[in-house]
């Protein structure tokens, strides 16, 4: 499908532009574009304005490939209204009880359009307070009579559905006015079919204890103060349900959200999309405010339950749900280290070196290539490590504390690991505004990691299957292509 005459897109913040602009080197995986030179004269310093057909197939290219993404800002508004004036866009808000909470909801709603609400009551212990709050704020109430779990309730708001679009937004959240707004504006793009804000905390009671202000930096739904395309494999593989704008046709056409899931049916729904053909944009300029947990009961639990997805996800998409997904060459470095013999250094400054050697190579033809593949071999080198951080203190936790009753090698690694994820986290600007202390930090992120690994350990004994906890050994090869 092609984009728009006016259609705006940036270069990718880790984008290169190399040889005067002969090049590009960036994306997920990373890859090399050499533009020919109709292409470098449709691109001004690192920003493209589709003005013909050539821009707007190179633009495509460099947002499929996470090159580049769209200015948001310089994207055309959806007008409030299509033919006849009808609206264009509705909102779901599944909910069970929580008077208080849609009331919030609603509130942010109405401060910013009079577009059509549907409220499902998913079985409320008290419906006649839910009903009342809406019939105050004007929203239509869909009664369901069975507890059907967020998915399902969707679902049911869907089905009452007319607009082109829809926002689905869960009843603990506040709306800013500009949020749906601004997100509608990503549907210029005729190829995409979903956008998504950032998550942020909402300020409360609560909020500015120790597990608040851990949440607000590091919570499962916040993915971060850069825009992304969502893909799996990429720093922003899924979006959460939270909130979120969708083209109705579309959703209508993949059958909605899986009913059968209370929890992933976010991620699942994203990769279905995703397979589909279908782009999602990431877009943290703009922020729905989420009432993050902050009781440690409720929070671990919550956490838990986040884990059990695992197994479910991992029978619907094996292919992107390992815990972690490593190149030949960085497995064989991270297994190196982790041997934590004599040969080790050597082993794995061969690795390194050769793994660089390959860069270069695939890199000939561009200003000084050695210096951009040790680059790249060093991301590669911090990514794997990362990853087998993640495995030992969070994925595979019951077994590395069997493993460490009896390998003293064992526990200096695991040691490391649990330091050093922590100190790379604190150069993340998410952690920035903690004002939490290292200690607290730490001891609530292992916390985190017990709560999440241990959901996907009872979903993976539940469904008999390891699926969910293997790594997967993927030849990631860095793509050349000419545009």
């Amino acid at each position: 499908m092609t984009l728009p005459y006016g259609y705006v897109v940036t270069l990718d913040r880790h984008t290169r532009v190399l040889d005067g602009g002969r090049a590009l080197l960036g994306g997920h995986p990373t890859r090399l574009l050499r533009l020919t030179p109709r292409a470098r004269r449709l691109l001004a310093a690192r920003t493209l304005r589709v003005r013909g057909r050539a821009g707007a197939v190179l633009a495509g290219r460099l947002l499929d490939t996470g090159i580049a993404h769209p200015v948001v800002t310089a994207l055309p508004p959806v007008p409030d209204t299509v033919d006849g004036g009808a609206p264009v866009c509705s909102y779901v808000i599944p909910v069970r009880d929580r008077p208080e909470q849609l009331d919030r909801l609603l509130t942010s709603i109405r401060a910013a359009t009079d577009d059509p609400v549907i409220v499902v009551d998913d079985a409320s212990h008290h419906p006649d307070r839910v009903a009342a709050v809406a019939a105050r704020h004007g929203a239509r109430v869909i009664p369901l009579a069975d507890n059907l779990g967020p998915a399902g309730a969707r679902n049911a708001g869907l089905r009452a559905v007319s607009t082109p679009y829809v926002a689905c937004v869960d009843s603990d959240i506040v709306l800013a006015p500009d949020t749906v707004p601004t997100l509608l504006r990503h549907f210029a793009d005729p190829g995409v079919v979903m956008s998504v804000p950032r998550i942020t905390g909402l300020p409360g009671a609560g909020s500015d204890r120790w597990l608040g202000r851990y949440e607000n930096a590091r919570s499962s739904l916040d993915l971060g103060g850069h825009p992304a395309a969502v893909r799996p494999g990429t720093p922003v593989s899924w979006v959460p349900s939270a909130c979120m704008v969708l083209r109705t046709e579309v959703l209508a056409d993949a059958g909605g959200f899986d009913a059968t899931m209370r929890v992933g049916e976010d991620v699942d729904l994203c990769w279905r999309l995703i397979a589909a053909g279908g782009r999602i944009r990431y877009e943290p300029s703009v922020r729905a405010a989420h009432e993050h947990r902050v009781d440690l009961a409720d929070w671990f639990r919550r956490k838990a339950v986040y884990g059990t997805g695992a197994h479910p996800l991992a029978r619907r998409h094996p292919a992107n749900i390992a815990p972690a997904v490593l190149a030949p060459w960085s497995a064989a470095l991270l297994v190196a280290l982790l041997a934590q013999r004599r040969w080790s250094l050597p082993v794995a400054g061969g690795v390194a070196a050769v793994a660089t050697a390959r860069n270069a190579a695939r890199l000939k033809g561009i200003e000084r290539p050695w210096w951009h593949a040790a680059r790249l071999t060093g991301l590669g080198a911090v990514s794997s490590f990362t990853q087998g951080a993640a495995l030992l203190t969070r994925h595979w936790w019951p077994l590395t504390v069997v493993g460490c009753m009896a390998s003293r090698r064992l526990r200096r690694a695991t040691a490391v690991a649990a330091v050093t994820d922590i100190a790379l986290e604190s150069l993340d600007r998410r952690s920035a505004p903690t004002r939490l202390d290292p200690v607290r930090y730490a001891a609530a992120r292992r916390l985190d990691d017990l709560a999440y690994g241990s959901g996907v350990w009872l979903s993976a004994l539940k469904g008999r299957s390891t699926a969910a906890l293997r790594p997967r050994i993927a030849r990631t090869r860095r793509k050349e292509k000419r545009v």
